[in-house]
């Protein structure tokens, strides 16, 4: 068919009543903000179906639909006739070959470079035309079968599987994607942790078996049994292989990605392995797309600290700090800043390492050290791309603030964070790096600092009718203030012992007249807190008993991440 007169696909999808037409018209628009192919969109609005569009595709260019889900089908698929790297890198599956061509089943007839490369490597071919999905299936499973079972809708589209196993012939031969007990094995583990809203999983080679954690709701819960050790090459190098890290080495840390589709949701996970005594430990940090969609104010501010919140970052210059340790939340209160502020009429930068989320219409720049693409270099670069916002990843030493603290001087709002235990202390660490005093002084304009505390289930938690005096004395709570309102967490399916969800605890300084004065004179942290306290500033624990009279949290909670002096954290999980 003659290209100019091949239809598009929207118009066949259309034609087959699979969708109407207003629903392209949009998708295509959208489609083209997105840098995303037609289908693409359609697929992810849940409009048609991948089947949907291979079987447009091939009818936009000539090629026959191969219906891998019927067993007469699948049975032809010989992967003898392709070397299994090209198969399983392109996702791709040969047939048989007649007349001196290979018959192809292929999921995309615009990838010429493919083709191109398959004609060289096995002469001339014939294609058929399947869903993306069907193919993955097939090289999961052996079968592209429809099925509700979780394990076969699950996607996969970062597996490489190009890797030369001569180079580690002592791996566990069971790391190859048709042997199908590990990867059902990992597929679980993943899954498993996705639904149980873990925010990581833990892989930890021990003498006798191999320990996994979901760390849920900020605590670590181990998964009965774990792994056997017979299995541990395997399923080491599959995480290793899936996030495209290379298997033969084990003797120094790396990091990698994952990305996959489970329950229809798309999730990405950040991989890193660390050799250790016993093997390697590998930690996926997993990272939901909703996380940063929370918006500003489900986070968990009080109505006057969201107001004065949202009056900082709607000012036109000046640095914004969000400080605590790690794990406290920081990046996702930023983010929800920066969605607020992400309009047309606003260039946002950003400067990560690494970049966990990805924001349509904000550019995102990775730091890249090994190439020398540091945050100095980035935020020099930044500068010079007239941005209104600049998000800086994180304030690690005194060339990176002077570059933050001039961009705020100069015209722009700065994003960044600190690790510091409290907000006065972010100005006395910045002194500490060498910034100078009138500087910090000058270009701040707030300080948050936060740490995340366990929400109690809405299904199951009941009045505490005698809280522990221990705690209730650790977070300063009076008998005729809490009566009646302290509640506890009791446990039910719905949660995870007695708790469902964190949410921020924070402490907003707002530089006053007097607080800048104090900068400028180096003064103590004690003397900066008690002038911010002066200003309106209301410590991370009276926001947090705030949110315990609501019956939103716990004392314990608020002891144990308020950073009560007096109070062993792990107490209290």
């Amino acid at each position: 068919m003659a290209r100019k007169n091949r239809k598009k696909l929207g118009e066949i999808l259309v034609e087959a009543s699979v969708v109407d037409a207003a629903a392209v018209a949009t998708a295509v628009i959208d489609a083209k903000a997105a840098h995303k192919r037609i289908g693409e969109m359609l697929v992810e609005r849940k409009l048609c179906t991948d089947e949907d569009v291979a079987r447009a595709l091939g009818e936009q260019f000539g090629l026959k639909f191969f219906d891998l889900s019927k067993p007469e089908n699948s049975s032809r698929v010989d992967r003898k006739n392709l070397p299994e790297d090209i198969i399983k890198k392109n996702q791709v599956l040969p047939l048989e070959k007649e007349g001196g061509k290979l018959r192809l089943v292929i999921h995309d007839p615009v990838d010429f470079d493919l083709l191109e490369t398959l004609r060289f490597r096995v002469g001339e071919t014939e294609q058929v035309i399947s869903s993306r999905t069907q193919i993955r299936a097939f090289l999961e499973g052996g079968s592209a079968t429809k099925s509700n079972n979780a394990l076969e809708q699950l996607q996969s589209s970062s597996m490489d599987m190009s890797v030369d196993r001569s180079v580690d012939r002592s791996v566990d031969k069971s790391i190859d994607a048709d042997d199908s007990t590990v990867v059902r094995l990992v597929n679980r583990l993943i899954i498993n942790a996705v639904r149980n809203r873990a925010s990581d999983i833990h892989v930890e080679p021990q003498v006798d078996t191999v320990r996994v954690r979901y760390r849920i709701d900020g605590v670590c819960v181990e998964v009965p049994g774990g792994i056997s050790l017979d299995n541990k090459s395997a399923v080491l190098a599959r995480l290793k292989l899936m996030a495209g890290v290379n298997i033969a080495e084990r003797r120094i840390p790396q990091d990698g990605r994952i990305k996959m589709i489970i329950d229809e949701v798309p999730i990405d996970f950040r991989v890193s392995t660390c050799p250790a005594y016993h093997g390697e430990s590998v930690v996926l940090r997993i990272l939901r797309p909703d996380a940063v969609n929370l918006g500003i104010e489900k986070l968990g501010f009080e109505p006057a600290m969201l107001e004065a919140f949202n009056k900082t970052i709607a000012r036109p210059n000046g640095i914004f700090l969000v400080t605590g340790p790690t794990g406290s939340g920081k990046t996702t209160t930023l983010y929800s800043a920066l969605k607020g502020l992400n309009t047309p009429n606003r260039k946002i930068i950003t400067a990560e390492d690494p970049v966990e989320y990805n924001f349509n219409g904000v550019v995102q720049v990775q730091v890249k050290e090994q190439i020398g693409l540091t945050f100095p270099i980035i935020l020099k670069t930044m500068l010079r791309q007239a941005p209104n916002i600049i998000l800086v990843g994180e304030i690690r030493d005194r060339e990176v603030a002077d570059i933050a603290i001039q961009a705020a001087l100069t015209g722009h709002l700065v994003f960044s964070t600190l690790h510091t235990n409290d907000a006065p202390s972010a100005i006395t660490r910045l002194i500490d790096m060498g910034v100078k005093p009138f500087l910090v002084a000058s270009s701040i304009q707030a300080i948050l600092a936060q740490r995340l505390a366990r929400v109690l289930c809405p299904h199951c938690k009941v009045v505490d009718d005698s809280p522990d005096p221990k705690y209730i004395g650790l977070v300063g709570l009076q008998e005729h203030v809490h009566s009646g309102k302290i509640l506890k967490a009791v446990g039910c399916p719905q949660c995870s012992k007695g708790y469902r969800g964190r949410m921020a605890v924070f402490e907003m300084m707002l530089m006053s007249a007097e607080v800048r004065e104090l900068a400028f004179q180096r003064s103590t942290v004690a003397k900066l807190r008690a002038a911010a306290v002066r200003a309106g500033l209301q410590s991370l624990l009276t926001d947090g008993r705030t949110k315990i009279l609501k019956g939103r949290t716990t004392p314990q909670e608020v002891a144990a991440f308020a950073q009560v002096d007096g109070i062993d954290p792990m107490e209290t999980t």
